[in-house]
């Protein structure tokens, strides 16, 4: 018996530094697939969703060497209580409005600060659509007419092949993805554990192949759709989006904080919910939707582009919000009134009537209750009309 359970203690210390030299080897993938799981967690989705950059690699980008735009005060307004307890029910970590381009309302909740870079989620789909605007603008597609796998052909064979571009701004590919974030295997959770675990989102993207509709027939919001996006704008460009997205936009837009974006392991940003900034640079996008494309003394993006993208042109339901090019509008909106929208209560909302942009951040773990949307856009008119 001796030598046996020598030669099993021995098997058991080898065992133990194989895993423990993997897991040094695989630390950073360990911790991000730890970061994964308790991201959303009731103690920890605040300080997680100020602090991305510790959690996943990044792409950083600069402000850029340009002046930063102007954000002065105006007069303050004072929130009606209905709004002070909604900024507790939603978990709100900050709320800026702008009236006129004046900050008008601004501050900062559940210790969270000015200079916290927030995680956008799903707002960044609107910044990588005005992106698209100056792409096209500049002649690097030709049309959104064109199919996807002209400028990706990466997803040649995958679901994507034969859907246009405007099909995906659209979130009308067709193609076949669960959403479902409470569902652990659902497809947007698999995408989660993709990103943490370093592996290719593009390969993620290339190897969905079925659709539960033909392509420009029926709307369903599709996440993945954004990264296809951005497949076809590094196709088209031959260059990253952090690199086209500061030079193009933030700097033309004078942004006042460096930026960054969330990655996968082959350094490719995480378009569709990666972008991490200040809340008065998501206020800037506002603004420059406001005033159809302009900002800092430039015209950043196509007027045109800005009407197109923020008219609802999809196949929503009835009694839905309606849809644009990765831009929402209200149900009942009349023209210049839109959002950019991210899970957990991060928007980005355009009241041109009114003159005003509202920026918030938020860790609201209970987003997708019943009525919440509506709630929300209730509120943002509530402060329009205030801030008149």
């Amino acid at each position: 018996m001796r030598p046996l359970f020598k030669w099993t203690l021995r098997s058991i210390v080898i065992l133990a530094l194989l895993l423990a030299g993997l897991a040094y080897f695989k630390r950073a993938e360990i911790t991000r697939l730890l970061a994964v799981n308790s991201l959303f967690s009731e103690e920890k989705i605040v300080g997680n969703f100020s602090h991305m950059g510790t959690l996943f690699e990044t792409a950083r980008m600069s402000r850029g060497p340009g002046p930063v735009s102007a954000l002065p005060r105006g007069d303050d307004i004072a929130l009606p209580a209905e709004v002070r307890d909604w900024i507790d029910a939603r978990a709100v970590t900050s709320l800026l409005v702008l009236k006129d381009g004046k900050i008008v309302y601004e501050d900062y909740f559940l210790g969270t600060g000015p200079d916290d870079r927030r995680i956008s989620w799903s707002v960044a789909k609107s910044f990588l659509s005005a992106l698209i605007g100056i792409v096209l603008d500049e002649g690097k597609i030709g049309s959104i007419d064109d199919q996807v796998v002209e400028y990706a052909p990466q997803l040649k064979g995958s679901a994507y092949d034969g859907a246009r571009i405007v099909d995906v701004l659209q979130m009308e590919s067709g193609v076949a993805f669960n959403e479902d974030y409470l569902d652990f295997n659902s497809d947007i959770n698999r995408m989660g554990r993709v990103l943490a675990l370093g592996r290719s989102m593009d390969g993620f993207a290339a190897g969905l192949d079925q659709r539960f509709a033909p392509p420009g027939e029926t709307w369903r919001y599709v996440s993945i759709d954004t990264h296809v996006l951005g497949m076809v704008v590094r196709g088209a460009t031959g260059r990253s989006i952090p690199d086209l997205m500061q030079e193009k936009m933030l700097w033309p837009m004078g942004i006042e904080a460096d930026p960054y974006y969330l990655t996968d392991g082959y350094g490719v940003a995480f378009v569709l919910g990666g972008l991490n900034m200040v809340t008065r640079d998501y206020a800037r996008l506002g603004q420059l939707f406001l005033q159809s494309g302009r900002l800092n003394g430039r015209q950043i993006v196509p007027a045109d582009w800005v009407a197109a993208s923020t008219t609802p042109s999809a196949n929503t339901a009835p009694g839905e919000l309606r849809y644009g090019y990765q831009w929402w509008v209200p149900q009942d909106g009349g023209p210049g009134e839109f959002f950019a929208r991210g899970i957990y209560g991060q928007h980005v909302y355009v009241n041109r009537d009114a003159g005003v942009v509202i920026a918030t951040t938020a860790a609201d773990r209970h987003f997708e209750d019943p009525g919440v949307t509506d709630q929300n856009t209730r509120i943002f008119r509530l402060i329009a009309e205030t801030a008149r």
